[in-house]
């Protein structure tokens, strides 16, 4: 726990003032960081420690602490240390979000960390792997059916934390004793989930983005799949599943806004009549508010796509009595689709064969670069006039040549091969 990360100004700090990642994992952003005073306003004060656990802790002793100090805290038993991630008007509001009683009791901070100090902490920090691996061990041979994720020793030395991972409830009573008797420290069971296990280890999600639950996300709500079906998004597990085997958390993210737009549009039940057919409802695209409505309840079949407005209009038009002759109403212009940039930057945009120009000047017509530029209507006036005489022409070279040809063959008939012959050399 080395205090690396310095501000430019020299302060020590991990950060400047508010900023919310740091080097550590589920960072509260103090958005009033640069109100004076903001620090002193609140004798409580954020502790992080190893991984993502918290706790509040009296400043009992008025240390001026800002955030990224390390301190020395009261623990049971000895004292534990950790780094200060939130002070001030912020504090309380975190305490309610991890539904804090008011009448808990409240530990407090000793002091900043001496030389001493962390020197305890690195020697017990050292043994945190070595103890996971042999812990594992044991629990294998106790053959209980569990997985231990992670060890975190109290800064003193004197307690170990076993995080552990199990599908179902677990007696460990025999396992501590073992731990106990092997380690000679304090034993600690604690049990986390699967989305704590994905936070803790961390790693990059399919967006490309570092996981939300090693980043900011620190209430893990429930998620189900109907937010996937509010969406519209296909139930495929192996989509909606994220790093930890879960449902993604980011399901829950944009699911308010699509309720919301969904409300907008008609029943998909609902029936539109139309003087000619009845169009069921074949699929919406719920924010852009446009429905695409089928002749077939079960297929395909003479597709209308229309906006949420004009369906509600016929749907009222319907009520009365009346039907329209026709779905789409051409009064109302569809807005135009926005460019999609994603699109320009397709990974795949230059895999894409270019055809080839077709040379003209083998065939004897104007390549593209003598075809004149500007075309205006004297130019394409000449140009049928031309074609019109040209058309004459041939046609007039073709009658005379039908006419020598029934020439040839009359005179043919009349005379023997010898004097055909010469007729025709005549006629030529």
């Amino acid at each position: 726990m080395d205090n690396n990360f310095k501000t430019k100004n020299g302060s020590g700090h991990l950060c400047c003032k508010g900023c919310g990642r740091q080097d550590r994992q589920l960072n509260t952003y103090d958005w009033l960081a640069d109100v004076p005073g903001n620090a002193e306003e609140q004798e409580i004060v954020e502790v992080q420690f190893k991984n993502t656990r918290k706790g509040f802790y009296k400043n009992s002793n008025k240390l001026k602490l800002a955030k990224g100090d390390i301190v020395a805290v009261e623990a049971s038993p000895g004292h534990d240390i950790g780094v200060v991630t939130l002070t001030g008007r912020l504090v309380p509001l975190q305490m309610r979000k991890a539904n804090l009683k008011p009448d808990v009791e409240i530990k407090r901070i000793y002091r900043k960390v001496k030389p001493v100090d962390m020197e305890k902490y690195e020697e017990a920090k050292a043994k945190e792997h070595d103890t996971m691996i042999r812990s594992r061990q044991i629990a294998l041979n106790l053959n209980l059916n569990m997985k231990i994720g992670d060890v975190e020793y109290q800064g003193d030395g004197n307690k170990a934390i076993f995080y552990y991972i199990a599908d179902e409830r677990v007696d460990f009573r025999q396992l501590i004793k073992v731990l106990a008797e092997v380690f000679r420290v304090r034993i600690e069971m604690k049990q986390i989930g699967a989305r704590q296990e994905a936070g803790r280890i961390g790693g990059i999600g399919p967006c490309g983005r570092e996981l939300c639950c090693a980043t900011f996300v620190k209430n893990f709500n429930s998620v189900s799949t109907a937010a996937a079906r509010f969406q519209d998004i296909s139930p495929n597990p192996q989509k909606l599943a994220g790093q930890c085997a879960k449902l993604k958390c980011c399901l829950n993210y944009e699911v308010d806004t699509y309720v919301e737009s969904f409300r907008k549009l008609p029943s998909r039940d609902i029936q539109l009549e139309t003087a000619d057919a009845t169009y069921y409802f074949f699929k919406a695209d719920i924010l852009s508010e446009m429905i695409t409505y089928s002749t077939d309840k079960r297929m395909a079949v003479n597709l209308e796509t229309i906006s949420a407005t004009r369906a509600h209009q016929v749907i009222e038009m319907n009520k009365r009595g009346e039907k329209p002759l026709d779905l789409n109403d051409e009064s109302i212009q569809e807005p135009e689709k926005p460019i999609d940039l994603v699109e320009q930057e397709d990974l795949t945009r230059f895999d894409k064969q270019k055809k080839k120009k077709k040379n003209n000047r083998g065939k004897g017509g104007r390549g593209e670069n003598n075809q004149p530029k500007e075309v205006d209507g004297a130019t394409v006036n000449a140009e049928k006039a031309n074609t019109s005489q040209g058309g004459e022409r041939n046609n007039q070279g073709r009658r005379d040549n039908n006419r020598r040809r029934g020439d040839f063959r009359r005179n043919g008939r009349r005379h023997d091969g010898g004097a055909a012959n010469s007729g025709q050399k005549q006629g030529e």
